[in-house]
């Protein structure tokens, strides 16, 4: 099976068509307390604090500033919820490995990120964004544990992909997907994107889409 994710076409143009349809953030939530009804089919995003989550969001859905993107990692504070064409959210999790942060701070981050990711019944995946220029990093590992502990389907997503020459993003992709295949929740195959340049986009959308029917 090739280590990346494909579709037909069918699939391609009605994710596209999906991501044309309006897409409005929903609400901030510091506690479970505050998750939504599960009520509709999610899908979240998450990622270490530098890995441009928020550009690959705005990118998604055609969007400029739908997420808040910032110079400064660690920004995002809260999970985000965002309602893509009243059928789905689009879930943006707190960025982890934020050296700068405060112990307690990154405590309450990640206690959130755990208590979400285990009580969530209409999560229907994770996307685990990671850089393509570092590939997975130890920082990783602690999230890679939650997942599987949790029993919560995540694959990855590598990001800035057009910052990496095409031999080396082959290597990298391979490795990637070798080092996930080791985790019994991920999903065998990766999506390689770039915000900037669009790349993998059509595919991310389509992943999105054929959950979103499951």
């Amino acid at each position: 099976m090739t280590p990346l994710a494909q579709f037909d076409t069918e699939t391609l143009d009605a994710a596209d068509a999906l991501f044309a349809r309006p897409c409005v953030f929903m609400k901030g939530v510091v506690n479970v307390a505050g998750l939504p009804e599960d009520t509709l089919p999610e899908v979240a995003f998450a990622g270490r604090s530098n890995v441009g989550k928020s550009s690959l969001l705005n990118a998604l859905v055609g969007r400029k500033a739908l997420a808040r993107t910032s110079n400064t990692p660690g920004r995002t504070r809260e999970v985000n919820y965002f309602l893509l064409d009243g059928r789905a959210y689009l879930v943006d999790l707190p960025g982890y490995g934020y050296a700068r942060a405060a112990k307690t701070e990154v405590a309450g981050w990640n206690r959130l990120i755990r208590n979400y990711l285990q009580g969530r019944a209409s999560l229907r995946r994770v996307f685990l964004l990671i850089d393509a220029r570092h590939g997975l990093k130890e920082s990783d590992k602690p999230t890679l544990e939650l997942m599987d502990a949790s029993a919560v389907s995540y694959q990855g997503v590598l990001t800035k992909s057009d910052k990496v020459k095409a031999g080396e993003l082959e290597k990298v992709i391979e490795r990637t997907a070798k080092e996930l295949s080791k985790h019994p929740a991920a999903y065998p195959q990766i999506i390689a994107t770039s915000a900037r340049k669009g790349a993998g986009l059509p595919e991310l959308r389509a992943a999105i889409l054929t959950l979103m029917r499951e």
